[in-house]
């Protein structure tokens, strides 16, 4: 006969319910200590606001201290006698002017944020029922260290290496000069192309218009102006909006 007494009924069914416990918390032990941290998945970063939207061709500096908010009130706006609409958000991808190639999107991982607006204008004293004469788009970049000086540099490099590109399946050229007085240091440059006209044909003369880049401090301003359906842009307005632009971007910075 055997020395151990059987358990009674109660506790042995206690027992048995706790097996298959002790066998789950063994599987989930292991599982955990089997599982690799570097599987889970990463949160998805809130995309920038538009106001401030980072440069899609470079991502902003990790030693920027601060994230730039650029606002609406950085941005040129025109003369009444030369509104021809409001300004209006743009997305900075469309705004920047293309010669041969990316050259005003190179602003490299020391951008720390980017906005873009457009005005479009019209001869002064003209009815708002006219055909509008053309559009600016604005660009702004910011940056950190030196990295508005270094953009700079890289521009001029890229457009000397550019005096011709294609406009539209018409040869075109290009012009660069300093623009003295203006900013910190600024670009000028002016594009020529054959003229064509509303149907594509073209009319034997040729259209101009011109880009403008500033640099203010730590921030770079670029001027895109189109005359109205591929006519010729107004280089005196540019000019005015240009001057004008710069003061107002290095009055935000104060």
């Amino acid at each position: 006969m055997s020395q151990y007494a059987p358990l009674p009924p109660a506790r042995m069914r206690n027992l048995l319910a706790l097996v298959p416990l002790v066998g789950a918390i063994a599987v989930a032990t292991a599982c955990t200590a089997t599982s690799d941290p570097s599987d889970s998945a990463s949160p998805t970063a809130a995309p920038t606001s538009a106001a401030a939207a980072v440069d899609p061709t470079a991502p902003p500096s990790p030693s920027a201290s601060t994230q730039a908010t650029i606002p609406t009130s950085a941005f040129v706006e025109l003369p009444s006698e030369l509104r021809k609409s409001p300004r209006r958000t743009t997305p900075v991808e469309e705004a920047l002017p293309k010669l041969c190639a990316n050259e005003f999107g190179t602003g490299g991982r020391q951008v720390t944020a980017s906005a873009a607006m457009t005005v479009t204008y019209k001869k002064a004293g003209d009815s708002d029922g006219n055909t509008p004469q053309g559009m600016i788009h604005q660009t702004i970049f910011t940056f950190d260290g030196d990295g508005a000086s270094a953009y700079m540099g890289r521009l001029r490099t890229a457009v000397q290496a550019c005096p011709s590109y294609d406009h539209s399946g018409s040869p075109g050229t290009v012009k660069s000069q300093a623009l003295p007085g203006v900013g910190d240091e600024a670009l000028l440059l002016t594009r020529t192309w054959l003229e064509t006209s509303l149907n594509g044909e073209r009319t034997g003369n040729n259209a101009t218009s011109q880009i403008a880049v500033a640099r203010v401090d730590n921030a770079v301003t670029v001027f895109d102006d189109q005359g109205w359906e591929g006519t010729s842009g107004n280089a005196a307005i540019l000019d005015r909006v240009v001057r004008d632009g710069v003061k107002t971007l290095d009055a935000w910075q104060r």
